[in-house]
């Protein structure tokens, strides 16, 4: 919620002017999504409304802004026209108590398992999907058009070296408005997109049947959804936190993005999710606290209600040259001297990520990263091995190295010879691990094999909780425990 007692006047008044201009570069992204879905602007607006309320008092994140997002929308086009508008709002409210309960369980902080290079390809093909989407709205509108465009990205770059009073990027916003109704200049307005003239958002039932062939119908469409908003609010979260500002929390993020969702749906909007390119502005402009979501999303609802009329006449060519600078400034150009650097599997992982998510949708291109990454991961520790074998009185020991889980099983059982080994035989884990019921029954199998042979085999410096995996081998496993207190890695 707001703390009141530690706001300075600088910070309120950098809050108000950055929701000021997050309020406006809100409005053609959440007009095209609407229009994207074939529904009315008015529904996208109320989104960023609502969501944009909710995440200033509750949110994870101060300063991250949340509104229509494409990669939401994308996936109700198909539920829209199968089954209509109604259905979308069941399952928004569905896809909203989903991530609330995700929040409440603390589930979260499996943000964690996106690997960096995935996280690079997240950003450097949503700042260009951002950039593509911009094109569509300056394309063929002749040399006025592109050259308001380079004139608000040049006031955007080097406004901030004349003043600091204001955000380049309001700056911008002023001056090429003032130009464009000032001369009468020919070229695209806000109001061309689509009337975004309307009223509050007003309580709204899904006029649904509540069944179960309802539920079987909008349950797909809600987990999808609500795992696609998290995950990209929870790597828009990321993002800010690597540039600096304050440390954001996930797990209320999910919280405040669930009680959003819920409420969008029973006030007949449909779901978003944090924007990564509004959030971007919003902190590049000065906004970093609460007070800036909510003075964006008073100003929307403002402006939808009572100066349409005037926002209608704001040149498109402001906010694109505003959208491209964001492009530029989201995008990881570190990522591209650190390539060559990288391992070739990181690499492989960050442009693959890259292209997905351009072609296809945030969620399949993060889930692609995670698991591809997981698997180089596995393939490179897959590998357990003797480093040294010594043998007395008619005992040999084998001192293993390297994790032993369901990768490296087929290594380790290459690496003993009951048939020619002696009596008695000793593994010694002090540099090895069982990971997981893969490694236990790989144990299991080798100890029948050395029974089989008519030897024993007994296991050495075992951490607790390889003893507990161990319990559930089967007969043919025994074990000592030289050094009780021994541990082979911490227990956490």
């Amino acid at each position: 919620m707001f703390n009141l007692t530690h706001l300075r006047l600088r910070d309120v008044k950098n809050d108000v002017l950055a929701g000021a201009v997050v309020s406006v570069a809100l409005i053609p992204e959440a007009t095209a999504f609407s229009l994207l879905a074939g529904l009315s602007p008015i529904i996208g607006l109320h989104t960023a409304f609502i969501l944009g309320m909710i995440t200033a008092l509750i949110g994870g994140k101060p300063g991250m802004i949340s509104g229509a997002a494409g990669s939401i929308v994308v996936v109700l086009i198909s539920l829209i026209t199968q089954h209509g508008y109604e259905y979308v709002l069941v399952a928004t409210v569905l896809a909203g108590v989903i991530q609330l309960a995700i929040g409440l369980l603390r589930l979260g902080k499996f943000i964690r398992l996106v690997p960096q290079p995935a996280i690079y390809g997240f950003v450097n093909g949503l700042a260009i999907v951002i950039m593509l989407a911009q094109i569509p709205m300056i394309k063929g509108q002749g040399p006025v058009m592109y050259a308001l465009v380079a004139l608000a990205m040049a006031i955007v770059w080097l406004f901030p070296r004349i003043s600091k009073v204001i955000p380049g990027s309001l700056a911008a916003l002023i001056i090429i408005s003032a130009l464009a109704i000032g001369l009468h200049l020919d070229t695209k307005r806000v109001g061309d997109l689509a009337d975004i003239a309307g009223s509050l958002p007003a309580f709204h039932l899904p006029a649904v049947p509540l069944s179960w062939e309802t539920l079987r119908i909008v349950l797909p469409y809600s987990v999808i959804i609500a795992l696609v908003g998290l995950i990209e609010s929870l790597l828009t979260l990321a993002v800010l936190d690597e540039m600096g500002s304050e440390k954001g929390r996930g797990n209320k993020e999910c919280v405040a993005q669930g009680v959003g969702n819920t409420l969008c749906g029973f006030f007949g909007s449909f779901a978003g999710c944090a924007m990564i390119g509004q959030s971007i502005i919003n902190f590049t402009s000065g906004g970093r606290g609460r007070l800036s979501n909510a003075v964006g999303a008073l100003l929307l609802i403002l402006f939808v209600i009572s100066l349409s009329d005037y926002i209608a006449l704001l040149p498109v060519a402001a906010l694109a040259g505003i959208m491209f600078v964001v492009c530029i400034r989201t995008f990881e150009w570190s990522s591209l001297r650190r390539i060559r650097r990288m391992p070739k599997s990181d690499a492989f992982v960050m442009v693959a990520v890259t292209l997905v998510t351009i072609w296809t949708d945030l969620a399949m291109a993060v889930i692609f990263g995670v698991i591809i990454s997981a698997l180089v991961f596995a393939w490179q520790h897959a590998q357990i091995t003797v480093i040294n074998t010594r043998e007395a009185q008619g005992v040999k020991t084998y001192e293993l190295e390297g994790p032993l889980f369901f990768g490296s099983t087929g290594a380790f059982s290459e690496r003993f010879t009951p048939e020619s080994d002696p009596p008695q035989v000793v593994i010694d884990f002090a540099r090895t691990r069982v990971m997981d019921i893969s490694g236990v029954e790989a144990i299991d199998k080798l100890s029948l094999r050395y029974q089989e042979a008519g030897k024993s085999l007994r296991l050495r410096h075992l951490s607790e909780d390889c003893i507990r995996l161990l319990k559930q081998a089967g007969p043919f496993c025994t074990h000592e425990l030289d050094a009780p207190t021994w541990k082979v890695a911490a227990d956490d």
